[in-house]
Protein backbone atom coordinates (compact mmCIF):
# COMPACT_ATOMS: atom_id res chain seq x y z
CA UNK A 1 0.00 0.00 0.00
CA UNK A 2 1.39 3.39 -1.00
CA UNK A 3 1.05 6.44 1.27
CA UNK A 4 -0.62 9.29 -0.62
CA UNK A 5 -1.41 11.83 2.13
CA UNK A 6 -0.67 12.51 5.80
CA UNK A 7 -3.08 12.89 8.71
CA UNK A 8 -1.12 14.85 11.28
CA UNK A 9 -2.60 14.33 14.74
CA UNK A 10 -1.77 16.01 18.02
CA UNK A 11 -1.45 19.37 16.28
CA UNK A 12 -3.50 21.21 18.89
CA UNK A 13 -0.75 23.76 19.58
CA UNK A 14 1.30 25.80 17.14
CA UNK A 15 4.44 25.04 19.15
CA UNK A 16 4.32 21.55 17.61
CA UNK A 17 3.58 22.85 14.12
CA UNK A 18 7.14 23.06 12.84
CA UNK A 19 7.36 19.29 12.58
CA UNK A 20 4.80 19.40 9.76
CA UNK A 21 7.37 20.92 7.41
CA UNK A 22 9.96 18.26 8.22
CA UNK A 23 7.48 15.42 7.70
CA UNK A 24 6.29 16.72 4.33
CA UNK A 25 9.86 17.29 3.17
CA UNK A 26 11.02 13.85 4.34
CA UNK A 27 8.28 11.69 2.80
CA UNK A 28 7.29 13.99 -0.08
CA UNK A 29 3.54 13.69 0.59
CA UNK A 30 1.04 16.44 1.41
CA UNK A 31 -0.81 16.82 4.69
CA UNK A 32 -4.52 16.18 4.13
CA UNK A 33 -5.94 16.27 7.68
CA UNK A 34 -4.87 17.72 11.02
CA UNK A 35 -5.94 16.85 14.53
CA UNK A 36 -7.38 19.79 16.43
CA UNK A 37 -8.21 18.02 19.70
CA UNK A 38 -8.33 14.66 21.38
CA UNK A 39 -11.54 13.14 19.98
CA UNK A 40 -11.82 11.17 16.73
CA UNK A 41 -14.18 13.89 15.48
CA UNK A 42 -11.45 16.51 15.96
CA UNK A 43 -9.96 16.01 12.49
CA UNK A 44 -10.11 18.86 10.01
CA UNK A 45 -9.01 19.35 6.43
CA UNK A 46 -5.57 20.91 6.40
CA UNK A 47 -5.43 24.52 5.19
CA UNK A 48 -1.75 25.32 4.47
CA UNK A 49 -2.28 29.10 4.35
CA UNK A 50 -4.14 29.20 7.66
CA UNK A 51 -1.50 26.92 9.20
CA UNK A 52 1.38 29.21 8.20
CA UNK A 53 -0.55 32.28 9.36
CA UNK A 54 -1.15 30.64 12.74
CA UNK A 55 2.55 29.79 13.09
CA UNK A 56 3.45 33.44 12.56
CA UNK A 57 0.57 34.79 14.62
CA UNK A 58 -1.25 36.36 11.70
CA UNK A 59 -5.02 36.48 11.45
CA UNK A 60 -6.82 34.86 8.53
CA UNK A 61 -9.20 36.93 6.43
CA UNK A 62 -11.64 34.15 5.55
Amino acid sequence: MRVTHIALTKLDSTAKGGIAFAIVQEIQRPIKYIGTGEKPTDLALFDPEAFVNALFGEETTS
